[in-house]
């Protein structure tokens, strides 16, 4: 087995020094084709041979964990916040105090960019990435460090070099580029959902997901702004760490600067003032620290923040301008949303024509009015939004603006679901932008991908009648006819267009299934639906009460799911895809029954397993003819506990006496011989703390010295979205 292990080995060393040279370095040393190819033979002997996979491995870039509950850490050295102003004569206040506390010494600062993201702690030990811990509450955090090891600009290895401690911690922030976040919200509106506000709050609830599959698709990146370490006297100044941990391969912003006056801070802050709008990442100001490490220790720190750095705060963007009207769009699951169109102004380096408002509730507690002279904000939020209106500048005679009643595109009566801040339109039938808004879902790169179908060409079609529904797109072959007569619809578009049609025939079940539209069926849903139905058929005759008992599905989910395939029009597309050839079961042969020793027991699994992942001890359930539930109820025959098992399903289980057994006994139940007999009641399994349980700190821990607080930068260089 040497030789696996070599092979093993030699590739994740591979793959970690092209990641490096395209994150860090901005260099492509092979195709994507070939990068992939090695990434996916690495996966494959990983899947052979999980014994040798190396805890690092750039496989868990893809994420794929399910943690139900995040663990809590202890910081070892505290993680404080800054002080902050937004005046320059508070800026010289400070300057002031820091000559006095440093007795006329002469020093230098540090000015760095203050991105908008997440405050993330990261130890190392012997180059490799051991735990990604969040602020928390400056004392201790949340470990996310499967989550943190998708971030694909965030080495899992380090550089070797003779300075770097054998352990230490990089403090750092973990944000949503701007792009990724506007594609983000995008989806979001098409699909009916609310406008999350800024790149920060979309970060941080990436950073929260359970799957770290999801996490990866967030795109999230990193940028370091400090070092901790017993051994930090390597270093004499804040600027030297910061080098050294870009020659080590953490990503370190490059727009840092050191300044030998508080006169070259203000420059600094007014260089960045509208430079950092060109920046594909948020900013909301310049963190300034004391360079020099023994002099920050001279200075040392106040209860809440440290006395040798702070924060200025840029003002929020702000724009007067009048609103001239209130358009109303309907997304692909009927919600109407509201858009404001304003005379054209200028905002934080954009020229801003339209503003959110995001729903009826907030119409009514502006009280806006058309033609209101409206504050128009961006600070830290991307899409520019209504803020206030400028009473003094009101209209004579204005009226308040009254949300529809009927839906702007078909006149359909708006309903408002209770619990619900969106109006929407019923006709899911007959509103153009809700089938036009499915059809273009459908093929989207995350669906079908349909190769010359993309959003415009398929809007373009539904336009002309030449499609209302998916399965309309499999008849366009048949009517080539009718395509070349159109404009801009050339012989090679057309090849290329059914090409792309034929080829989407080939693609993965639960893909088709996510592009069906249904409501709640996002992409990990749908994947959890067709491994476990595998058909079509299967799926469509399934009750709601047995959709909600699959794992990640809920009663809500499952109630739209069940509702969906229920209805006679979406049975006749279905019925027409199948015609087509599209993809409407899984390929490959189903998971093949190894016994029926678990036939009528039903189980749920709860926590983090050793040996399996949940989707494994589900397989292996099932395949000895037990079933998997979500939900625990009296007819349940076991619930199978893991580390950091969830403490209501365990507090439910013990009340209604639901037999308990760990990871270890289900394998043992297994492979014993005789017929499984009732346990007298619970298994002994081992103690874990539990997420919202008291941790205990190390037997001796190091001192709670106090940390750099939130800092850091972002260049325009190295960064790769």
């Amino acid at each position: 087995m040497t030789a696996i292990q070599d092979q093993i080995k030699a590739l994740t060393e591979r793959l970690h020094h092209l990641n490096y040279q395209y994150y860090q370095k901005d260099i492509s040393e092979v195709p994507d084709q070939e990068f992939d190819q090695l990434l996916a033979e690495l996966q494959h002997l990983e899947q052979q041979y999980p014994e040798f996979a190396l805890p690092n491995s750039p496989t868990q870039r893809v994420g794929g964990t399910i943690t139900k509950q995040f663990p809590t850490a202890l910081h070892r050295y505290l993680m404080l916040s800054l002080g902050n102003t937004y005046s320059e004569a508070d800026l010289r206040e400070f300057d002031e105090r820091v000559r006095r506390g440093l007795g006329g010494d002469e020093f230098t600062y540090v000015c760095e960019l203050k991105f908008d993201g997440v405050a993330m702690s990261l130890t190392y030990t012997d180059g490799q990435l051991t735990q990604g811990v969040t602020r928390g509450d400056g004392t201790r955090g949340d470990v996310v460090t499967n989550n943190v090891r998708t971030i694909k600009n965030l080495p899992l290895y380090l550089r070797p070099a003779e300075n770097q401690p054998a352990e230490f911690e990089a403090r750092g922030e973990v944000f949503m580029p701007l792009p990724v976040f506007e594609e983000l919200n995008k989806e979001r509106e098409q699909n009916g959902e609310a406008l999350l506000a800024n790149p920060r709050n979309a970060c941080s609830g990436a950073l929260k997901l359970q799957d770290s599959a999801l996490v990866a698709a967030r795109r999230l990146r990193f940028f370091s702004y400090g070092f901790l370490s017993p051994n930090r006297g390597a270093f004499p100044t804040h600027s030297a760490s910061l080098e050294a941990l870009q020659s080590w391969g953490l990503p370190v912003s490059d727009s840092w600067r050191r300044c030998h006056s508080m006169q070259e801070v203000l420059d600094f802050i007014h260089e960045w003032e509208k430079k950092r709008f060109t920046l594909p990442v948020a900013t909301d100001g310049i963190v300034i620290k004391v360079d020099n490490f023994r002099q920050q220790e001279v200075l040392g720190y106040t209860a809440k923040s440290p006395r040798w750095a702070i924060a200025y705060k840029y003002p929020a963007e702000a724009a007067r301008t009048r609103l001239r009207e209130v358009q109303y769009n309907v997304g692909r699951t009927g919600a109407v949303t509201p858009v404001a169109h304003l005379d054209p102004v200028p905002l934080a380096g954009t020229v801003v024509k339209r503003a959110s408002v995001h729903n009826a509730n907030q119409i009514a507690a502006l009280d806006l009015r058309l033609g209101d002279m409206v504050f128009v904000e961006k600070g830290g939020e991307i899409i520019p939004k209504i803020t206030g209106v400028d009473l003094t500048a009101r209209p004579a005679g204005s009226l308040p603006i009254s949300f529809p009643a009927n839906c702007p595109a078909c006149d359909t009566l708006l309903i408002r679901p209770a619990g619900e801040v969106h109006f929407r339109c019923p006709n899911e039938r007959g509103c153009p932008p809700q089938l036009k808004a499915r059809l273009e879902h459908y093929v989207s790169r995350k669906a079908l991908n349909i190769d010359g179908l993309g959003a415009e060409t398929v809007g373009r079609f539904f336009d002309l009648g030449l499609v209302t529904t998916p399965a309309d797109i499999y008849d366009l072959p048949q009517r080539r006819d009718e395509l070349v007569k159109l404009e801009r619809m050339g012989e090679k578009s057309i090849q290329n267009l059914l090409a792309g049609i034929e080829a989407s025939k080939q693609v993965p079940f639960d893909r088709v299934l996510f592009g069906l539209g249904i409501r709640y069926v996002g992409e990990t849903v749908a994947d959890k639906l067709a491994a476990h139905y595998r058909t079509v058929d299967a799926l469509a005759a399934t009750s709601a009460t047995d959709l909600a008992a699959v794992p990640e599905v809920g009663g809500v989910i499952a109630e739209s799911a069940a509702a969906w395939f229920q209805d006679d029009f979406n049975r006749q597309i279905m019925t027409r895809l199948q015609a087509a050839g599209v993809q409407m079961a899984l390929t490959g042969e189903a998971p093949k029954a190894v016994s029926d020793r678990l036939v009528g027991l039903t189980f749920v699994l709860s926590g983090v397993f050793e040996d399996h992942s949940r989707d494994e001890l589900q397989q292996l359930i099932e395949q000895h003819g037990g079933k998997v539930t979500g939900s625990i109820s009296k007819k349940l025959s076991y619930l199978v506990a893991g580390d950091k098992m969830g403490p209501a399903k365990r507090e439910k289980a013990l009340e209604l006496k639901v037999p308990i057994i760990s990871e270890n006994d289900l394998t043992a139940i297994l492979s014993t011989p005789e017929t499984i007999a009732e346990p007298d009641i619970f298994v002994s399994l081992p103690v874990t703390p539990l997420a919202n349980e008291p941790v205990e700190p190390p037997t001796n821990p190091a001192p709670a010295a106090p940390s750099p607080a939130t800092g850091g930068g972002a260049g325009q260089q190295g960064l790769l979205f």
